[in-house]
């Protein structure tokens, strides 16, 4: 690891959320990352990129491989999804309204989506921020998308493709919600194995969560949402979300969160992942087995990663802890989630990626023999917007700067 690495946590903001700066009312220094624009002037790589491995006993030498540039040329990438459809496709989400389609490397010209003008532009953790397709996208040509409107709001909608394009006018809106503040939108959109939808929303922003929003199940902010979009008009609640009977909204399938950015699922063994972006100090990283019900309290604003940060749960309450945490001071503002590798490097195998959004560096996580271990395995100068999971396992990340990397040697 990179000796300098304290001095850079002092230049980066402490964890308001994914992209930039919270609103008022606690000012903080002004962001690294550049504020959102209407234009989609790409992006050039900057010269100065650079991934540096760190070697580790009980991960694989990461001095052995690196991310490699797959994709240039972007504005502020923030989501990358492959339709498993047999293409090799590579849709690439920009944060301003645009949905980009690479084959082979090349990106084309024209964008599989423009939805800019839907899209509001007000800050920088606004925007469109997840993308997801159909499970049978192949035969069932529909994909689904989270974005912040002009007014602020999450919206999730539905499209239809047509090959490489996508009309607009396809628009189906399954579900929109109120957004109190400009930050903590959440972003991620994904299938699960289960066939469902499944929706990540932040508190709604501010510090603190001042509605306290997170531990309250009759909102939908501060949850993971899980909804069947194959039935119902526009959708049904699956049978076995923990709320269906009451006490709580039945869309909610998991609470307590502060900004569940991003949360992938375990190609091999259906394991959940999720990141949680802190709040001052610490950046979390959640896990539930696959065959665990939902209905889990992950404790947020009781707690802040390990540690208590307002009040004591009620007596009765059950937070489930995060399996692993890191502080701003060890390298980080802003966690980004990523993937359990199943890709071709065998060594890779069963590692959890995941990184920091200001520092860019990189850890993977294990669970071995029942504990979980987590290590830094590379110290990058990239914005670590996202990552990406191809149908072969193999894992990709997104530099807000314009440009994709995949992992190799």
């Amino acid at each position: 690891m990179k000796r300098a690495l304290p001095l850079l946590v002092t230049i980066f903001l402490p964890a308001c959320g994914l992209f930039g700066t919270p609103l008022p009312p606690t000012p903080e220094p002004a962001t690294v990352t550049p504020t959102l624009t209407s234009t989609f002037t790409p992006v050039p790589p900057t010269a100065t990129l650079t991934f540096t491995p760190t070697p580790l006993s009980t991960f694989p030498d990461s001095t052995a491989y690196q991310w490699i540039p797959v994709v240039p040329g972007l504005n502020s990438p923030v989501d990358i999804q492959f339709p498993d459809d047999g293409s090799g496709r590579m849709f690439i989400v920009e944060q301003a309204g645009r949905i980009r389609v690479a084959e082979n490397g090349q990106l084309n010209e024209t964008p599989f989506l423009n939805i800019n003008n839907e899209v509001g532009s007000a800050g920088n953790e606004q925007g469109l921020l997840g993308l997801a397709f159909h499970p049978n996208f192949k035969d069932n040509p529909y994909f689904y998308v989270n974005y912040t409107d002009n007014n602020g709001n999450t919206v999730i909608a539905r499209f239809q493709a047509n090959g490489n394009t996508a009309d607009p006018n396809s628009e189906k809106i399954l579900l929109q919600v109120d957004q109190p503040f400009a930050n903590h939108n959440g972003g991620e959109i994904t299938f699960g194995p289960d066939g469902y939808l499944y929706i990540g929303l932040g508190d709604g922003g501010s510090q603190g969560d001042p509605n306290g929003n997170g531990q309250n199940t009759d909102v939908l902010l501060g949850k993971i949402l899980r909804l069947d979009v194959d039935h119902g008009e526009p959708y049904t609640i699956p049978n076995d979300n923990p709320f269906i009977n009451g006490g709580g909204r039945p869309e909610v399938w998991a609470y307590g969160f502060r900004n569940p950015w991003r949360f992938s699922f375990d190609k091999l063994n259906n394991d959940l992942y999720i990141a949680d972006v802190g709040q001052n100090t610490w950046e979390e990283i959640d896990h539930v087995p696959a065959g665990q019900g939902g209905g889990l309290n992950f404790g947020w604003n009781y707690y802040e990663g390990l540690h208590p940060y307002a009040g004591e749960p009620p007596a009765g309450v059950n937070i489930t802890m995060p399996v692993v945490e890191y502080s701003h001071a060890e390298g980080g503002c802003a966690v980004t989630g990523g993937y359990v590798y199943r890709g071709s490097m065998s060594e890779w195998n069963g590692i959890y990626l995941y990184g920091d959004f200001c520092t860019g560096i990189i850890w993977g996580l294990i669970n071995s023999n029942g504990g979980w271990q987590h290590q830094v395995l590379f110290d990058s100068s990239a914005l670590i917007t996202t990552f990406g999971q191809d149908p072969s396992g193999e894992i990709y990340l997104a530099d807000r700067r314009g440009t994709i990397y995949r992992l190799g040697k």
